[in-house]
């Protein structure tokens, strides 16, 4: 298995934005537009990158190991509710929006709430390596 580093992938990406920003600018943009791929970009590339991990698709040495195609290991039987979920994470969505829609359509809070903190999502949160 291919183990990839979200850092080392987060710089091809930040020097695509940067190229980009700099050809629309007439000038090598730097510094500030690293800074502005972080603002933008990093959050949304990180989830990404963890729902990979989580899905079993790719390893990222960055992330926890044990988390690792956690789907595959855990809520087999609950394949429809985790999709759902798995939506609602792609998209942007936090534990309270889905807790929300949750209560919102009647589900199982027990199911949501055991998925939610098997998926720990605030203790998995990175900060970005600033190398400019």
């Amino acid at each position: 298995m291919e183990k990839c580093s979200v850092y080392a992938d987060s710089r091809v990406e930040v020097e695509k934005h940067k190229w980009i920003l700099s050809e629309r600018a007439g000038y090598d943009m730097g510094e500030v537009a690293v800074r502005d791929w972080v603002k933008q970009h990093w959050d949304g590339y990180l989830r990404e990158r963890w729902l990979e991990h989580l899905e079993g698709k790719r390893f990222w040495v960055e992330l926890d190991c044990g988390d690792f195609g956690l789907f595959k290991q855990r809520f087999q039987d609950q394949q429809h509710l985790l999709d759902r979920i798995l939506d609602r994470l792609k998209s942007g969505k936090e534990n309270l929006d889905i807790i929300l829609w949750a209560l919102d359509f009647h589900i199982c809070m027990h199911q949501v709430l055991d998925m939610l903190e098997a998926l720990d999502i605030n203790s998995r949160r990175l900060q970005h390596r600033f190398d400019c």
